[in-house]
């Protein structure tokens, strides 16, 4: 609609001004030092969805960060469309291979590098101008409400509960959530399922102190050796994952799916080049899309043990640590593959050491029906904004809370994310291009207007 370009258009630059201030907010919710930051970016939050017109807004607090939540109602007949984001953001580090301030902003090349520019504050804030838009040329088709949390890089493990307490409140007809990527500009995509979750420590143990290496080399196991064959073990030649079970409830992408996928442009020399690598790896009979994509997968995110100071300690460690975590794919159990890691690793000891292993967090897989009213909206206003279909894909990441909307409140969740795989999302450099950005800003009221039409 032309109103909505013209509004768009006027107040482009102050949309940006805006965003670039919620991102000089350090909202790290993993550290403690950064509470306050939290606080101030709920409150920041707040107070622009009050500003673009949301009707009520609340902070509510839970046993961690607080969550914000608007509305705007216009017609109690009308569709209720419930829109997820979240203000948190990931650690920086490490911080000297960021080439500017991680919660300072600049914007080099159309691209605006600062931690949470795609992931997700970027993304959420779209949805505010996006109402805004509509509000400010009274064309709102819908009744909109948001849940913009401060606990999601940590794993939401506050919002089951709020989503329990206020089920009432929170009644909608779908969820729609940008925190997910496109393959480009040119060519859109939807993610319509994303992976589930599975991330445990692990805590080998063998001597009760730390021995000198040369006293005691040799006739005592060392940790991080044992905990580094274990490991190693988890995969096969073909990089097959060898825990029993672990694909026992992998429910296969069909041939039509897979051939969806293979229409998605590839450059695998341009990817090798992008990541700075000379060989890719994975499961063998898989093109790299769908490893990343339709199958689960198994990493090491952090292993450490002894001395890793500066200089030389010649000490033999008593203890050793990992990070490891499982991408899960439909019907896989978050909590059933997280036992199933838990039971191999003790199983796998050798009797020299002992073996801790613990839960970090997860979620389950989930899936939006291409056939559905949500996915069908959000088809037509990509389709509408950016002159052809998008391809439905699969993304590799995980968030878990789209599982807990369904099984709590009844509610299909649909993805319109216009981040790019390669914006560094977790790393040094994150970014998020303007382009994208102002289209997401474009194509999001189509998404309430088709959705609106189409639920009647």
């Amino acid at each position: 609609m032309q109103a909505w370009q013209d509004y768009q258009s006027q107040h482009k630059e102050r949309f940006l001004n805006e965003l670039l201030d919620l991102l000089r907010i350090p909202s790290v919710s993993a550290r403690s030092e950064h509470k306050e930051d939290m606080m101030k970016c709920a409150n920041a939050v707040k107070t622009r969805l009050q500003e673009a017109g949301a009707d009520r807004v609340e902070i509510f607090e839970t046993a961690g960060h607080p969550i914000v939540y608007g509305e705007k109602i216009i017609d109690l007949q009308k569709p209720v469309v419930l829109v997820y984001g979240h203000y948190d953001v990931q650690p920086p580090d490490p911080l000297e291979l960021w080439h500017s301030g991680p919660f300072e902003p600049v914007i080099k090349d159309g691209k605006i590098f600062a931690r949470g520019s795609c992931d997700d504050k970027g993304q959420f804030y779209m949805h505010i101008k996006a109402m805004e838009t509509m509000v400010r040329t009274n064309t709102l088709p819908a009744n909109v409400k948001f849940i913009i949390e401060g606990e999601e890089e940590v794993g939401s493990p506050n919002l089951g509960n709020f989503l329990k307490e206020k089920k009432d409140m929170l009644h909608a007809d779908v969820i729609l959530i940008s925190d997910t990527s496109m393959l480009s500009l040119q060519t859109p995509s939807i993610d319509v399922g994303v992976r589930g979750l599975s991330y445990i420590e692990v805590e080998v143990t063998g001597p009760n102190r730390d021995l000198h290496s040369g006293v005691y080399g040799g006739a005592v196991a060392n940790p991080i050796t044992i905990l580094a064959k274990m490991i190693a073990s988890l995969h096969d030649e073909n990089n097959h994952i060898t825990i029993p079970g672990f694909y026992d409830d992998v429910i296969e992408a069909g041939g039509a799916e897979r051939e969806q996928m293979a229409k998605a442009p590839y450059d695998e020399k341009e990817y090798m080049q992008d990541l700075g690598v000379k060989e890719l790896w994975g499961e063998k009979g898989y093109t790299t899309n769908e490893r990343t994509g339709i199958r689960p997968t198994l990493e090491v995110n952090g292993i450490w043990g002894g001395y890793t100071g500066e200089g030389a300690k010649t000490v033999l460690p008593s203890k050793a640590f990992a990070k490891i975590s499982a991408r899960l794919v439909p019907n896989q159990k978050s909590a059933k593959m997280t036992e199933l890691l838990i039971k191999h690793l003790e199983s796998i000891a050798p009797p020299y050491v002992t073996v801790k292993a613990s839960e970090h967090h997860g979620g389950d897989p989930y899936l939006t029906p291409v056939d559905s009213v949500e996915y069908q909206s959000a088809s037509k206003a990509i389709e509408t904004t950016f002159g052809k279909s998008p391809i439905p894909v699969r993304g590799g990441g995980s968030i878990p809370i789209t599982a807990l909307f369904e099984s709590v409140l009844g509610l299909k969740t649909v993805f319109l994310g216009f981040g790019l795989d390669s914006d560094n999302l977790h790393s040094p450099n994150e970014k998020f291009d303007l382009a994208n950005f102002y289209k997401g800003i474009e194509t999001i009221p189509y998404f309430h207007k088709y959705f609106a039409e189409m639920k009647g």
